[in-house]
């Protein structure tokens, strides 16, 4: 592989990389012409057999998936890798370079990009229900519960959070990033399904795509980003997911009503494209490299980055933490021992809480307040005023994270967010109808969720030590897809969708109730050198 000059690198084998790229685009491409026949029947596909351009399509996107995915293995993977890699990570004090810009920018469309595909499943969910009779709240007489749509979404982000962790560290950050930008072009073809099972299936893929994208951007970011910059630059990045719902509740509201709910699946392939067109501006893990024997590529990135290998008496190296994980024990227990314990469980009330509401209120009022009586369009621009709204909070809280205090940042916005539920829990059939006080207290479910997310996101990977953060960061994100597990199965299982209160108020305890925990476990992440570093936590041992 070749170095290139702005310190990124070429891709393994070029050709087989960039025909099955083009492979997929022509299969998704494929698909279009019976969906655009289907103009003069709103675009309804249901039960039509697929055309023999459709299975072409299909097939060739089988074909471009494995060419690509071979095109983005490095060369000699299995025999080059060594062992002991060296631990790289940005000097806490490096200036913050025009390259670091570059790398924010990108890393942020490719967040926006990755966190669009799950929230779209809200908005599809009711036009999907129409069309294929699904039990809904639009329609309690249907059959399968429309609940299965997201069940099956968010299943494949479980999956895929395992999936691309083990990707990242076996075919590198970069090639992680570029597949799954790959399969968001891939399943786009969602849009012209004609069967719920083929969603379903679709489903699922882009949920495998989209669940370890977050993960491998924040590790990624973690080696490159100077110390005393990440942790605002992970808030900011990680709440794009407000900007995210905005732009996709903007697009439901223009293009739904005319081209029904498919084309949101089928802008896709896109987004998938645009994301791939800036791969030249997203840098691999020098770390990866190191370990590869791939020196000069790792040495250009590190220059240009600022970043640093830790040296060798380092107490963070690897030797240093295997002795401290004999004595701690393995697995997430170390997690749940002082002096880590109560943070741990600060930590998961309040993913649990992020899950419930993002998967419980905020994935299902767009079906909500078409039930109270909104039209759709209505409904969705409602979403998108308040999103919008809402969205400088998520700079507001960069602000604070960083030049603040971490923990009372925390605590403040979950206050607000559990306020507005509670409002909706009490009132939520009223508010439906005063577009004024709507607004506002959508905001807070919607881009305050999102900013509580990329906060305790970047919070955990600060509150511990080097040798559990990994599991410490696993665990703030787990126990928020436990959350949304936990929603959509009792959807499932109760074939039904539950009223705004409800779903408010379900979302509304475990945040009150993490207030609480966070105000008396919660510890504020030291501004220095050493906490950026991974030394972080207060408590004694740390």
């Amino acid at each position: 592989m070749r170095t290139r000059p702005m310190g990124g690198i070429t891709f393994a084998h070029p050709p087989a990389f960039w025909t099955g790229f083009l492979a997929c685009v022509a299969g998704v491409a494929l698909h279009l012409p019976m969906y655009i026949g289907s103009a003069g029947m709103d675009y309804h596909m249901r039960g039509m057999a697929m055309d023999a351009p459709m299975v072409t399509g299909m097939a060739l996107i089988v074909v471009g998936l494995a060419l690509t995915t071979y095109g983005l293995l490095p060369r000699g993977l299995a025999a080059s890798r060594r062992e002991g890699a060296a631990r790289i990570r940005a000097a806490h004090d490096a200036p913050f370079r025009p390259a670091h810009i570059g790398l924010v920018l990108v890393m942020t469309t490719a967040v926006t990009i990755d966190a669009m595909k799950p929230i779209t499943l809200s908005f599809v969910a009711p036009g999907m229900g129409k069309e294929y009779g699904l039990k809904s709240a639009l329609n309690p007489g249907g059959h399968w519960p429309v609940a299965l749509l997201p069940l099956f979404g968010l299943t494949g982000t479980v999956l895929g959070s395992f999936l691309w962790g083990w990707l990242g560290d076996h075919i590198g950050r970069r090639s992680s990033i570029l597949l799954a930008g790959v399969m968001f072009v891939t399943t786009a073809v969602c849009g012209a399904m004609p069967s719920f099972w083929w969603n379903l299936a679709m489903c699922l893929m882009m949920g495998l795509a989209a669940g370890g994208m977050l993960p491998i951007t924040f590790s990624l970011l973690a080696e490159m980003i100077p110390g005393r910059h990440r942790g605002w630059v992970m808030v900011l990045i990680g709440g794009n997911l407000a900007l995210a719902y905005s732009i996709t509740s903007s697009l439901s509201s223009a293009l739904v009503p005319h081209y029904s709910w498919r084309i949101l699946w089928l802008l896709g392939m896109p987004t998938g494209v645009l994301l791939i067109a800036l791969n030249r501006w997203i840098p691999e893990s020098p770390r990866f490299l190191l370990a590869h024997g791939r020196e000069d590529e790792a040495r250009a990135i590190m220059a240009r980055y600022g970043a640093v290998e830790a040296p060798a008496a380092d107490p963070d190296t690897d030797a240093a933490e295997e002795r401290r994980e004999a004595a701690h024990g393995a697995g997430f227990t170390p997690l749940f021992r002082p002096p880590f314990a109560g943070l741990s469980i600060a930590v998961v009330v309040l993913g649990l809480g992020i899950g419930l509401v993002t998967y419980g209120f905020q994935l299902w009022i767009p079906s909500n307040l078409q039930k109270l009586g909104l039209a759709q369009k209505t409904a969705d621009a409602a979403l998108r005023d308040s999103s919008l709204l809402g969205l400088p909070l998520v700079f507001v809280a960069a602000a604070m994270y960083g030049l603040w205090s971490a923990k009372k940042t925390i605590i403040m916005l979950t206050a607000l967010v559990a306020a507005a539920l509670v409002a909706f829990s009490v009132s939520g059939e009223h508010l439906a109808h005063d577009r004024a006080w709507l607004y506002v207290l959508l905001a807070g479910p919607i881009v305050g969720t999102a900013t509580i997310a990329a906060v305790l996101a970047a919070y955990s990977s600060e509150i511990y030590p080097t040798r559990i953060r990994s599991r410490g960061s696993g665990l703030s994100a787990g126990v928020g897809k436990l959350g949304g597990v936990a929603v959509t199965v009792v959807l499932v299982a109760g074939a039904t969708v539950p009223s705004i209160n409800t779903t408010a108020l379900l979302g509304a305890v475990p945040l009150l109730l993490a207030v609480l925990v966070v105000a008396v476990f919660g510890v504020d992440t030291k501004r220095t050198a050493g906490a950026a570093e991974g030394t972080a936590v207060q408590p004694a041992d740390a």
